[in-house]
């Protein structure tokens, strides 16, 4: 039976190997301290946190995430460690919540390995602390116990390690946010919540023991929604109308967008015989419309491959542990070190190790096969945005009089299964810019290509993600600029220019460079003072209020520090009011402008033109290789897709 703690309450452990499952409803920070008997942390030695995650017996995650898995082995901890404190800090400059007062009250559960709940404690009462001691697992003679501790800190997370006994903490405070900082840029952000909670799955389910987290409020630079017809914290996508909103002067949701109905239940798979699993059905997930539906099956897709691998590496981390221990253990008598004993002992330790392995396997096997199952379902039945282009549906495909809820720029799989590809959708519109690196990665194919050819197939990737934007959107209601200041990506560029879907031809030279980003630093400045004083009606008749994609080849080349400044600041506030950036860029080219660029590339998704490992996952964090959308050998779908939005765009008058 779970015990429900409140704050000081104490309840035995029945087991030493636990999972410690954080779910916060906001990207916090997780960590966990090593105490010794009067719960002193003897160094930093004694803290795991993201930019040191493993200790003996201890494991955490290694970025900034809503929901955190903490591995614990407390026989593994080092001599002389009796407390293990588990510590939740909100980061320091991502842009969310500074205060826990603000967020939804964390809730921290100790399970065994099988997920069986052994205690549950909800963080509330919180305020103004930016950082929080959640619990702490501590030895009382010769048992272990779980007490709920919820000390909060309003001095952050330096202030809570000082606590504990820490020197420097400080500096060590603020190195762990910059590696928290590292791991945001690489993370694929989660999908927003809806109401009822997660991912509801109607075969299976899962149960969610935490209270469903109310939708967020939307900020003032935000599209905003009717409330009383729109049941998902995100908000409906669409391109600018020029018009003032509900609440706000400037409204992004497309005007012909309809009120929806309540949602009708979704496709269910017909009943499964006695013995066999329920077949997969694609759109089996929560959702107003198709399209929603499969957004949501395919993010759960993911999270369920992300906790399943989890699960995996974790039993089989477990059985190479208890294979060591049990080693150790039958060794230090120095009579098994020598005759049969000894080598009974070695294979006694291996074939429970190997048979540990083999059920973790078995059971990864069953999800895997039905993932498998289910991707194949619903991969056919995908709309064009989410479409690979290889997907018979963009032979098809018409211009859409209203955006979808997501574009799709690749795929995410982990080597436990290669072909069991994941697909990454970015929200629409974008909530942040995207950079295809050009440069040379840690990856096997970009390191045995050759440079130009890397770059050049950097800019037909750009080229590709800009051409399914404008294929998504209405006629009209998005414009693609690009700056190319070398003139070198002329080839890769064809296809934009040649349809005649580009907002003005490829701006060159320094002229050319300043003219673009003067242009669009106006238009993100007349819409901010708009948005302010809401006078929507009062911006210039030339002005374009639809959203704004600027593509940026090669860059540093052709900036100045004027320049420089002026991208700074699209990338930050641009998204907030319809403008972003595709760049194609090699960050060791642009690490002469020194770290000045470091928030320029942290506000930024990191893809590439080439299979590379990463992108993280939001949950466990996985490094998932990602793989770009290619189009198919001697298939001229790029120059149809243009063709139809060329096309559109005269008989729209646009």
């Amino acid at each position: 039976m779970t015990a429900e703690l409140v704050r000081g309450q104490n309840h035995t452990l029945p087991q030493t190997r636990l999972e410690i499952r954080v779910s916060a409803g906001t990207p916090v920070v997780a960590g966990a301290t090593l105490g010794d008997e009067r719960g002193t942390v003897r160094g930093v030695e004694w803290i795991a946190h993201p930019g040191s995650p493993q200790l003996p017996g201890l494991e955490v995650s290694q970025q900034a995430a809503a929901d955190h898995r903490l591995a614990v082995d407390l026989e593994a901890l080092p001599v002389g460690a009796h407390r293990v404190t588990v510590l939740l800090a909100l980061p320091v400059g991502a842009g969310g919540p500074a205060r826990f007062g603000a967020v939804p009250a964390p809730f921290v559960a100790v399970t065994g390995l099988d997920g069986a709940e052994i205690a549950t404690f909800t963080l509330t009462g919180l305020d103004a602390e930016s950082a929080v001691s959640a619990l702490e697992l501590y030895r009382r003679q010769d048992a272990w116990k779980v007490r709920a501790v919820g000390q909060g800190y309003a001095g952050g997370l330096a202030e809570m390690l000082a606590d504990q006994g820490v020197a420097e903490a400080t500096g060590l405070a603020g190195s762990i946010q910059e590696a928290v900082t590292r791991g945001l840029a690489r993370s694929v952000a989660p999908p927003p919540r809806t109401q009822g909670g997660d991912r509801v799955r109607h075969a299976t389910g899962s149960a969610d023991h935490r209270p469903p987290t109310p939708p967020p409020a939307p900020g003032p630079l935000e599209p905003l929604t009717d409330p009383a017809t729109a049941p998902q914290p995100h908000t409906a996508p669409g391109p600018a109308a020029a018009g003032p909103a509900a609440d706000g002067p400037i409204n992004y949701a497309h005007p012909r967008r309809q009120h929806a109905a309540p949602p009708s239940p979704p496709p269910t798979a017909p009943p499964a015989q006695p013995g066999q699993a329920a077949q997969p059905v694609a759109g089996d997930a929560t959702g107003w419309s198709m399209d929603e539906r499969l957004y949501n099956q395919i993010w759960g897709m993911f999270e369920d491959l992300a906790r399943a691998v989890a699960a995996y590496r974790s039993a089989v981390d477990f059985a190479e542990s208890r294979m060591d221990q049990e080693l150790d253990r039958a060794l230090s008598d120095p009579r098994n070190r020598i005759g049969g004993a000894g080598d009974r002992a070695r294979e006694a330790a291996r074939a429970k190790r190997d048979e540990l392995t083999s059920r973790a396997r078995e059971a990864l096997d069953r999800d895997l096969a039905q993932l498998a199952a289910e991707a194949a379902v619903v991969e056919p039945a995908l709309p064009a945005a989410y479409a690979g282009w290889g997907n018979p549906v963009w032979h098809a495909h018409r211009v859409p009089m209203e955006i979808p809820m997501a574009l799709r720029i690749g795929d995410l799989h982990l080597p436990e299964r290669t072909d069991l590809r994941v697909p990454l959708l970015v929200r629409l519109p974008l909530e942040r810019g995207i950079w295809v690196d050009s440069g040379r990665t840690a990856s096997e194919a970009a390191a045995l290509m050759d440079t130009d050819r890397l770059r050049g197939l950097a800019m037909e990737t750009a080229v590709a993600h800009a051409a399914r934007l404008l294929a998504v959107y209405p006629p009209g209601e998005f414009s693609v600029h690009v700056i190319d200041p070398a003139g070198a990506a002329a080839g890769p560029l064809a296809p934009l220019v040649d349809a005649g879907v580009l907002a003005g031809p490829p701006a060159a030279g320094a002229g050319g460079v300043a003219s673009v980003l003067a242009h669009l630093t106006r238009r993100v400045d007349l819409v901010q003072m708009a948005v302010r004083a809401g006078a929507a009606d009062s911006l210039p008749p030339d002005l374009d209020t639809g959203e704004q994609l600027l593509v940026v080849n090669d860059f540093p080349h052709g900036f100045d520090d004027r320049a420089v400044t002026q991208l700074r600041y699209l990338a930050d506030e641009g998204p907030a009011v319809g403008v972003h950036l595709l760049m194609v860029a090699d960050r060791e080219e642009a690490s002469a402008y020194g770290p000045v660029l470091d928030p320029l590339w942290r506000s930024l998704l990191r893809i590439t033109p080439v299979a590379d490992s990463h992108l993280a996952d939001p949950w466990v964090g996985h490094a998932w290789t990602y793989e770009p959308l290619a189009v198919p050998p001697g298939s001229r779908v790029l120059e149809q897709v243009l063709a139809a939005v060329a096309a559109a765009r005269r008989a729209a008058g646009r």
